[in-house]
């Protein structure tokens, strides 16, 4: 008789985002995992009420509250499940760390990083991946070899979050202006984070430039044009 094959650990991927959470599952597909998504703290506690988890995945900001507050929730359930925050907020590092969080991963990163950590935090399974991928090459506006290795080399993945990427960008590029608009801060702060996020995933070079550009000084007429121009460049 057959043997029976072994139950994949099941991993719970809280992301809002859907470039980001479209990264996260294309870059953990290799791996031996059952992976569920959800994109608020309310539907993350409804599925860790209904399975046992042996790891989560947890965005630093969700949008009926944070990620340090998801995790103290999540704790009071399962106390010894290993948590990760994902966050491109470099200076929430040190927070996040002291919430209670094992290991802090800072967007956009590459599939390689986030196995390497995955596979850590999941020390007793076996997990495969192949991290090699084929060469690309950078232009102006979207740099085809670092998306190409943050997403293992698969190129079918690359096209599917560009379509949604592209997709999605002129409603944040208008999210963007009225948030600029009514001086926003926070709001402007949310949607930037945000699309700095999708752009490494993306590869899109020019565009995360500007946008750092723009969260240093809102208030430039030049970065508010360089942005806009970006922009414009990948939806022509």
């Amino acid at each position: 008789m057959a043997s029976k094959e072994p139950p994949r650990p099941r991993v719970l991927l809280v992301e809002d985002d859907p470039i980001s959470r479209g990264f996260f599952q294309a870059a953990l597909e290799p791996l031996a995992i059952r992976l569920d998504s959800a994109d608020t703290v309310a539907a993350a506690l409804a599925l860790a009420r209904q399975h046992p988890y042996e790891m989560w995945l947890i965005d630093a900001n969700l949008p009926d509250g944070s990620g340090s507050d998801l995790l103290n929730a999540l704790r009071a359930l399962h106390p010894q499940t290993p948590a990760l925050a994902h966050t491109a907020d470099t200076g929430a590092v040190a927070r996040l760390l002291r919430d209670g969080f094992g290991e802090v991963l800072v967007k956009p990163l590459p599939a390689s990083d986030l196995l390497h950590h995955v596979r850590r935090a999941l020390p007793q399974r076996t997990l495969t991946a192949q991290l090699d991928g084929p060469p690309g090459f950078a232009v102006e506006d979207w740099d085809e070899k670092a998306a190409l290795a943050a997403l293992n080399g698969e190129r079918s993945h690359l096209a599917a979050l560009r379509e949604l990427f592209l997709s999605e960008l002129p409603g944040t590029r208008d999210a963007v202006d009225s948030a600029l608009r009514f001086e926003d801060e926070q709001a402007l702060r949310g949607h930037l984070h945000r699309l700095q996020a999708s752009c490494g995933f993306v590869g899109a070079a020019r565009l995360a430039s500007a946008v750092r550009e723009l969260r240093g000084d809102p208030a430039s007429a030049g970065a508010r044009t360089r942005f806009h121009d970006a922009v414009a460049a990948l939806l022509h």
